[in-house]
This record gives structure tokens, C-alpha cells and sequence, in this order.
């Protein structure tokens, strides 16, 4: 990834997802409107990934009940994504949208295609209401993601987002103080 996508509007997508037991379409257009994430991993059926995503799975109502909604992405098919979730027990707790990318439009759309392996990296993605996204997070393949970290930075965001003129420090989470940048604060912190 050569330039930052931090603040650029989501590009256009079609893809196919597997959703409570149903096959649903899915385009840039249902990200918007709500906060999301969107949550690349490498591959069903494999080591890491089923931890992550389970983790995801646990914390999810959360954060629902925060307006945000969930997309998991990998360059597998919406089939195997049924297949993965009717076997596994870890994947079967999954509620959230688990978007098939068999083409890689929608990795590459996010600069997190392996080209050799034809692979996402883990890379996580929050957007706003408008499609624009506020948070990357990429790891190596073998370095696994908290979804408790990933609730705190969301929330992070949502603060900033609805208090304009201040910020959230390092650590920061939900009721605790932020700082208002000025420049009586230059050199104090």
C-alpha cells in the first residue's frame, strides 16, 4: 500500500455473502449509513483465522449495540464460508457477514492482496457513516488481532467523530478523559 487510504471513501464492490444461513449480495453501499468493519484474514479452514473470527464472534453484540456492524472477508468463496461455518464449531457462532472475494476486486479495493498466494492479509478497516475509513490495522499472517482492542478503537473513533475538537489519548477507553488540542497543551503532555 503505497498511499494512505486513511479518510478515502470506500471503492465500489459486488460480492456475495453468507449470512444467517442465507446467501446475500453485498456492495460498498451496505457499509455506509452505520459504522463498520471491515476484517480481511487469509483463509477459512486454517489456524489463526478461526480464532480471530471467533473472537469477533464473541464481542459482536457489542458491537451492535454500538451501531457497527461486521464484514469478515477472505478470497474464498460464500460456499466455502457455508461450509467452514456448518463444520466448525468456532465458526458456527458467527452472526456477521462473512463476504466471499474469490475475485480479490474487494482485497485489492483496500491494498491487502498477496498477489503470489492470492491471499488477504489481516488487515482490519473501520469506516464512518459516510464509507470513509478511520482505522487500519494490518498484521503479519501470523499475528492474530483482539477484538477487545479493536471495540476500544472503534469506540475511540465514534467519540472523536461526535466531539469535534477533542481527542483520545493512548489507552484510551469509553468515560475517561480526553484532551482538547491547543496550544497551552504544547510541551505539557
Amino acid at each position: 500500500m503505497n498511499a494512505s487510504l486513511i479518510n478515502t471513501e470506500i471503492l465500489p464492490f459486488k460480492a456475495t455473502a453468507f449470512h444467517n444461513g442465507k446467501f446475500v449480495p453485498v456492495t460498498q453501499d451496505d457499509l455506509k449509513g452505520k459504522w463498520s468493519v471491515v476484517f480481511f484474514y487469509p483463509a477459512d479452514f486454517t489456524f489463526v483465522c478461526p480464532t480471530e473470527l471467533g473472537d469477533l464472534a464473541d464481542h459482536y453484540a457489542t458491537f451492535k449495540s454500538l451501531g457497527v456492524e461486521i464484514y469478515a472477508v477472505s478470497t474464498d468463496t460464500h460456499f466455502t464460508h457455508k461450509a467452514w461455518h456448518d463444520t466448525s464449531e468456532t465458526i458456527g457462532k458467527i452472526k456477521y457477514p462473512m463476504i466471499g472475494d474469490p475475485t480479490g476486486t474487494i482485497t485489492r479495493n483496500f491494498g491487502v492482496m498477496i498477489e503470489e498466494a492470492g491471499l488477504a492479509e489481516r488487515g482490519t478497516f473501520v469506516m464512518d457513516p459516510a464509507g470513509k475509513i478511520q482505522i487500519i490495522e494490518i498484521n503479519a499472517g501470523g499475528i492474530g488481532r483482539d477484538a477487545t482492542e479493536l471495540l476500544r478503537k472503534v469506540q475511540a473513533a465514534q467519540y472523536v467523530a461526535s466531539h469535534p475538537g477533542e481527542v483520545c489519548p493512548a489507552k484510551w477507553k469509553e468515560g475517561e478523559a480526553t484532551l482538547a488540542p491547543s496550544l497551552d497543551l504544547v510541551g505539557k503532555i
